[in-house]
């Protein structure tokens, strides 16, 4: 008998093919309130779901007995308890390595349109308040030689300290759990603890991934810490910043600007203090958001519950190490 999956999220046909020549699929494109009584059905008899943008709790889980592997299209793993599924031995498979360049690229991206206030200048332009040649109160500032720190050297911190350091000659000040020998040695990162490099850094960029540990891991303290010239970015998670205590920064004028890919509520809402300030160049979470990496990741999660399903569990299983503890 064929095994049974739940797929939650909308992916290209030939992928979702694939999962239809091998098992016995259950198809949403999304899971909201008109849906969630025949998702909560469905989870009763799946041997494995695979999706992403949806929170997994153990109150969701529980009603899957059978469930046997889960598969995230993202590296993400914040919408699982990693804990109460190893409890239960199941495997949460994700997608590292995929996006670390493409996640760079935007992250970058970010850097740039933040430093050069690419736009609130292109607002002027499109407005037509452009009129004359502009003036101090328009300049941005450089972005070669200046010192970026990194809070999260992990692979996609890397691929950020890497465009930094050989594209812009930027000095690496990074913040980590555990030292990164590969950027200290390829980049000349200097490892430091938080605090040092929230003082000494022009550019900060957080990417962190969101824990219990790492949420609020900057707000109003940190923010303190900060240059009145320092540019903050978060292409982590909106949860791992106090976006109050951001909006109270910018405002204040006590940093110089943010470039946001991540928000504590997404989609942002309208309303939010963010969209009125000209210091905040705000991205609708892109990270990854290319037709090439798009369809990469969902080839590599298809891939990833196929094996689990299977009993291969030898890549991309977030979770491995918490099992049988």
């Amino acid at each position: 008998m064929r095994k049974k999956v739940i797929l939650y999220k909308a992916i290209p046909l030939q992928e979702r093919k694939r999962l239809d020549e091998i098992f016995d699929v259950t198809y949403f494109d999304s899971i909201d309130d008109s849906n969630r009584d025949a998702f909560f059905t469905a989870l009763a008899e799946t041997d494995g779901i695979i999706g992403s943008s949806v929170e997994m709790s153990s109150n969701v889980l529980n009603k899957a007995p059978r469930l046997k592997a889960a598969s995230t299209i993202s590296v993400g793993t914040d919408q699982y308890d990693l804990d109460y599924l190893a409890k239960r031995n199941i495997p949460l498979m994700h997608t590292p390595d995929i996006l670390n360049e493409t996640t760079a690229d935007t992250i970058f991206t970010l850097i740039m349109c933040t430093a050069r206030r690419a736009i609130e200048l292109s607002n002027m332009v499109r407005e037509g308040r452009w009129i004359k040649s502009i003036g101090e109160e328009q300049y941005g500032t450089d972005v070669h030689g200046k010192t970026l720190g990194i809070i999260g050297m992990g692979r996609i911190g890397y691929a950020i300290a890497k465009r930094a350091h050989f594209g812009f000659n930027m000095p690496i000040h990074y913040s980590n759990r555990s030292q990164n020998e590969v950027a200290e040695n390829d980049l000349n990162a200097t490892y430091m603890n938080m605090e040092t490099l929230l003082k000494t850094s022009d550019f900060i960029c957080v990417m962190a991934p969101l824990t219990a540990q790492t949420k609020h891991l900057i707000g109003e303290k940190e923010f303190a810490l900060m240059k009145e010239s320092a540019i903050f970015i978060n292409g982590s998670r909106g949860k791992v910043i106090d976006e109050s205590a951001l909006i109270d920064a910018l405002t204040r004028g006590s940093i110089r600007a943010a470039g946001l890919d991540v928000f504590d509520i997404e989609p942002l809402p309208a309303n939010s203090p963010l969209c009125k300030l000209d210091n905040a160049v705000l991205f609708p979470h892109i990270g990854s958001a290319t037709a090439e990496t798009r369809l990469n990741m969902v080839a590599c999660a298809v891939d990833n519950l196929i094996r689990a399903l299977n009993g291969d569990l030898s890549k991309n299983c977030a979770n491995k190490h918490l099992f049988n503890r």
